[in-house]
């Protein structure tokens, strides 16, 4: 085992800079970013991931669902490496942090292991995934999801965007569809370090998370069908309204989420009227809905409460539903044994900290059905993501980063 007196600290000046530099790539006006997976930008980006990585004295592997690896030589090659990383790609209007942290800190890594002479026993790995966000191509984390059996290739390749692009024809278009298949080859162990995306650390004045697993979470449309109608002539009392069935549905499934609390979560993100003119009551209504918990049973129960309330409702009005299902992510539990590395690391290091459920998903999802897992938080500014205000203190992005190194150090030398 590598001694920790002994132990290098990573460069936080320059991790701080690459993470502006690649915020530069798909900057907003607002300071944040739009860098969306497979548009010019991404490729700008993935390019000088790869630039700096093979400066760092690493070979690249991009696979055919456009997974970008970014390998470090161990003393044994034949052994399993250990990988670190996240994604690239962000919201329409998103930030410079989310998973982009977690590739960059893996760069860092890289480079103080280099910088340092340090060798390991095992390889060591950095990986971007493709279209982590979902804000393009839906489902998310469709890369990792790929790699690790939970999608097909040809379904990965055939998920297309609103204007009926697809994944396989823009990973074409970029240069990023590699040869290697996209196929999960024995990992020693897995760390993805990440912004909370929450408020809980910042709220509990803790430097680090430790992650212990993520929630479940399920993706349904809602499509509510009535009668159009004209909005004044038609009587409140005669109307096939779907709103008048959605008001209600909404109203319990809130009620839902506060029943199953303190960690269950609800959301409408997206909803759309047809034919969508103002003085006509509409015929359609397709509403994008959210659940999540990290209790695999509870979230199966929230499920069928969702579809009995959806059936009530609207029968009660008198309208058609139906509720189709878009993703399904079931809760996860991470690796003990990586767990513990994480937090053998925080201790070393002296940072406060404290052990927390990750509310939103991650390619650590993925990854972790097929390979050793788990991940490291620090916060961000008021809880903030998928904004482009999404912010993080220096201090913090670099005591992560420390972590991420020893976890991996005590990883790969065991």
């Amino acid at each position: 085992m590598i001694k920790t007196d002994a132990m290098p600290a990573i460069n936080s000046k320059r991790l701080w800079q690459r993470l502006q530099q690649m915020g530069e790539l798909g900057g907003t006006v607002n300071g944040g970013c739009n860098r969306q997976a497979l548009t010019d930008e991404d490729k700008a980006g993935r390019d000088l991931f790869v630039s700096w990585c093979e400066q760092a004295g690493c070979t690249i592997t991009v696979d055919s669902m456009g997974n970008i690896f970014a390998r470090r030589a161990g003393r044994n090659n034949e052994l399993p490496p250990v990988i670190t990383g996240s994604h690239l790609d962000t919201q329409p209007t998103g930030g410079k942090f989310d998973g982009v942290y977690g590739v960059l800190a893996g760069v860092e890594v890289l480079e103080t292991l280099q910088e340092n002479s340090i060798e390991t026993e095992h390889p060591i790995e950095v990986v971007v995934w493709t279209n982590e966000e979902g804000a393009r191509f839906s489902p998310a984390m469709i890369g990792s999801g790929v790699w690790a059996g939970v999608f097909s290739e040809e379904y990965g390749h055939s998920r297309c965007d609103k204007e009926g692009k697809t994944i396989g024809d823009e990973l074409n278009r970029i240069g990023y569809k590699g040869a290697a298949p996209a196929t999960a080859k024995p990992v020693k162990a897995a760390f993805e370090l990440h912004i909370e995306q929450g408020p809980i650390l910042e709220q509990e004045d803790k430097q680090i998370g430790i992650v212990s697993g993520v929630q479940g979470m399920r993706w349904y449309d809602l499509t509510i069908e009535g009668q159009p109608c004209h909005a004044g002539p038609s009587p409140m009392t005669v109307r096939r309204d779907p709103f008048m069935a959605l008001a209600p549905i909404l109203e319990r499934l809130y009620q839902l989420a506060e029943q199953n609390g303190p960690w269950a979560r609800v959301t409408f993100g997206d909803i759309t009227a047809q034919p969508g003119a103002r003085n006509t009551v509409p015929e359609r209504v397709i509403m994008a809905v959210d659940l999540r918990h990290p209790n695999q049973q509870v979230l199966q129960e929230m499920d069928l409460e969702f579809r009995r309330i959806v059936e009530e409702e609207s029968a009660k009005k008198k309208v058609n539903s139906t509720v189709r299902d878009e993703w399904d992510s079931p809760a996860v539990s991470f690796n003990e044994d990586c767990i513990t590395a994480v937090r053998d690391a925080v201790n070393e290091l002296g940072y406060s900290n404290m052990e927390l459920f990750s509310g939103a998903g991650h390619d650590a999802v993925y990854v972790s059905q097929v390979a050793p897992t788990s991940m490291i938080f620090i916060p961000c500014e008021k809880g903030i993501s998928h904004n482009e205000a999404e912010n993080a203190d220096p201090a913090d992005i670099g005591a992560g980063c420390n972590v991420l190194l020893r976890a991996m150090l005590a990883s790969a030398n065991s």
